[in-house]
């Protein structure tokens, strides 16, 4: 079962909407330095209005909100929605914002965000950086990705229960190679 889910998970980000271009910048960091940052500033306006309604997403599910992620989880399939290939991401961004169930959105917010992190590897960004973290206890010890506007680590999967699970694997930025 873990390697079907892995294999999902690759296949997941292989996909990344569809997105014909190359990765412009990563680079993979060690530890997880605390610190907050500015929200990137990417060239694509639709691939910018995703980063930023992901985000929200992101935060509510940090807050454990699943009321305040079924509204965020309806915005982002609506941002999705206007980027061509990004159908089944947005598919996905509306099974969060259809269920009532905590846990549920939070396995689907892994399947999103293996595509958005994907998306936004394949994107021109003009300023900041964004963050790849990873908490590997999450689903049930098979792991989960999200993108973060900081380095400091705020765990979607947990919340309160282990904010801080986690680590930055990557960082995407102008510069990062």
């Amino acid at each position: 079962m873990r390697l079907v889910i892995t294999g999902l998970v690759v296949a997941f980000s292989f996909t990344a909407c569809n997105q014909p271009a190359e990765t412009k910048s990563t680079d993979i960091v060690e530890s997880t330095p605390v610190g907050t940052a500015s929200p990137a500033d990417l060239k694509d306006e639709n691939v910018q209005n995703v980063y930023d309604d992901y985000l929200k997403l992101k935060d509510v599910l940090i807050s454990s909100d699943f009321s305040g992620a079924r509204q965020a989880g309806e915005q982002l399939a609506v941002s999705l929605s206007k980027i061509d290939g990004c159908e089944n991401t947005a598919g996905l961004a509306t099974k969060i914002s259809s269920s009532d169930d905590l846990k549920a959105q939070r396995v689907h917010f892994t399947a999103l965000s293996a595509d958005v992190v994907a998306l936004m590897k394949h994107t021109d960004v003009s300023s900041g950086e964004l963050y790849v973290q990873y908490c590997p206890m999450a689903n049930e010890g098979e792991g989960g990705y999200w993108l973060a506007a900081e380095k400091e680590v705020r765990n979607p999967y947990y919340g309160d229960e282990m904010l801080n699970c986690g680590e930055v694997k990557e960082t995407i930025g102008v510069g990062k190679n």
